[in-house]
Formats: C-alpha cells, sequence, structure tokens
C-alpha cells in the first residue's frame, strides 16, 4: 500500500525520506512540517509512494536512476502493463492517426498506453487509450498539483478519474523544460516497450530512446521517425530495436521486443 496515516502517524523512515527530496528542504531535525504536509496531499486525494512501498511501481525498481519518491492522482497499479506511445508536439495527420490506432490496438489487447500529456502524439495516444475504455498513465513533467498544458486540463482530469497522473516532482512544481527531460527516464521505465511515432531532429524523444536502451526496453521506430531524425537512423543497428510502417508491425515488434527481453532476463 501506499503511505498512509495510521493511530501513530505517518512512518518515520518513509516521512524522512519524503523529506530528503524537497527542493527546499526542510528545518534540520523537524519532520513534523513534512508529516503535515502529507497529511494535506493524503486529504486532496494525492498518492504518496516510496521505493519502501508495495505500491511503488515494480517496473521502476530495475531503473538506475529511479525516483526514491512518487506523487499520484488515480489508480495505482503497481504491476502494470504498460506500452509507451510518445512523440512529437507538432505531429501531422500521419503521426497522430498512428498514435491513436496504436493506442486503441494496445486497450484492445489489455495493455495500459503510457505517455507524457504533451501535445502531439502523447495526447492522441492518451484520448485514444480513454475513448476505447482502456487504461492510460500520464508521467508529468510537473506536479501532479499543475496542470500542464492549459490545453490538456480536461483530458488530465478524465486520466486521474480514470486511469493515473504520475510524477516524480514536489505536487506543486511548475512547469520546467528540464524536468520534461528528466521525468523521460520514468516514463520510460514505466512502460515493458517505447513506441516513438514520429520525432525531429531536436525532438526530446531523442532522451527517451537512449533511456529505453539503458533500461533495457525495447525500442520501437517508425518510419515517420527515421525520415526526420539523423539520430533514429543511428539507432538502427543497436540491439533491442526495432523499425516498423504500421500499427500491426509495431504489435509484432513489441511482442519480439519483450519475448527477447524476458529470455535474456530469464
Amino acid at each position: 500500500m501506499g503511505l498512509g496515516v495510521g493511530a501513530s502517524g505517518f512512518d518515520g523512515e518513509r516521512v524522512a525520506l519524503i523529506a530528503s527530496q524537497r527542493a527546499r528542504p526542510y528545518s534540520a531535525g523537524d519532520l513534523s512540517a513534512a508529516a503535515r504536509d502529507l497529511a494535506a496531499w493524503r486529504c486532496a486525494g494525492l498518492g504518496v509512494h516510496t521505493v519502501l512501498d508495495d505500491s511503488y511501481p515494480d517496473r521502476l525498481r530495475d531503473v538506475p536512476s529511479l525516483p526514491p519518491v512518487l506523487f499520484t492522482r488515480g489508480i495505482v497499479r503497481p504491476d502494470d502493463h504498460a506500452v509507451a506511445v510518445v512523440g512529437a508536439r507538432h505531429a501531422s495527420s500521419l503521426g497522430l492517426s498512428f498514435a491513436a490506432d496504436l493506442a486503441t490496438a494496445l486497450v484492445g489487447l489489455g495493455v495500459t498506453v503510457v505517455s507524457g500529456l504533451a501535445a502531439g502524439i502523447d495526447t492522441a495516444a492518451h484520448a485514444a487509450a480513454l475513448a476505447s475504455g482502456g487504461r492510460t498513465v500520464a508521467v508529468l513533467g510537473t506536479g501532479v498539483g499543475r496542470c500542464y498544458p492549459p490545453s490538456n486540463r480536461d483530458l488530465q482530469s478524465e486520466i486521474a478519474r480514470r486511469g493515473l497522473l504520475l510524477s516524480q516532482f514536489w505536487p506543486d512544481t511548475p512547469p520546467r523544460e528540464h524536468n520534461f527531460v528528466t521525468r523521460n527516464a520514468v516514463l520510460c521505465g514505466y512502460a515493458d516497450a517505447c513506441v516513438i511515432a514520429e520525432a525531429g531532429e531536436s525532438s526530446s524523444t531523442r532522451t527517451l530512446a537512449r533511456h529505453a536502451l539503458d533500461q533495457s526496453r525495447p525500442l520501437i521506430l517508425t518510419t515517420l521517425v527515421l525520415r526526420s531524425a539523423a539520430w533514429a537512423k543511428s539507432l538502427t543497428r543497436r540491439a533491442g530495436v526495432h523499425i516498423a510502417s504500421s500499427v500491426d508491425e509495431t504489435l509484432a515488434a513489441i511482442a519480439e521486443g519483450r519475448a527477447a527481453a524476458e529470455r535474456t532476463f530469464a
């Protein structure tokens, strides 16, 4: 279970761990302020999960740079099986259709769709998963108490109601450019496999691709990515990288990649 309030209050070890992750440290030795914050978050419906808790996502435990504390809003499933579908904010109609069709297909297979709630490909994947009656997880580059981008306010609320919002940042953390790059390690780590639907040369999904390889996650690049990003072409000969030109090819590559990973770590 996640961190909770019992008759004797919050567990001291967990309070200390959470307090240590605050950007502005609490007064030395004073954990009462941290405990008050935790109680307030609980009352606001937020979840707080440390690596000491059973509710901490299983897949993130083998990530080298795993965040010790996660904040959530929504339905937590520690043993979730998910595929990341990510890509360009300024996506083409072809890229958006591909992301939506893939998300719909994954839902049909009982797989959770995880993405980053950015405009473009991420939004298309989240929205299609929900429209298909499936589960989707948004890994945020802000705190769970913030809404970004503002245009996705309704989508974010719906994900919180039917899926999960997850962040490694303090709940009131505003959008900062470097945080969106940092969260890619968690986004990738949460997933069994990662699909980049469309991306350009300067896309931040390049860092997600690197994390996928570092974390031994199958990485599927579409032909849309290969047409516009030299960095993607340079990865095609790497172990664990697959190329796909359709939803069916992507699903086959995901299955092949997961099977290979299971054989490697069996």
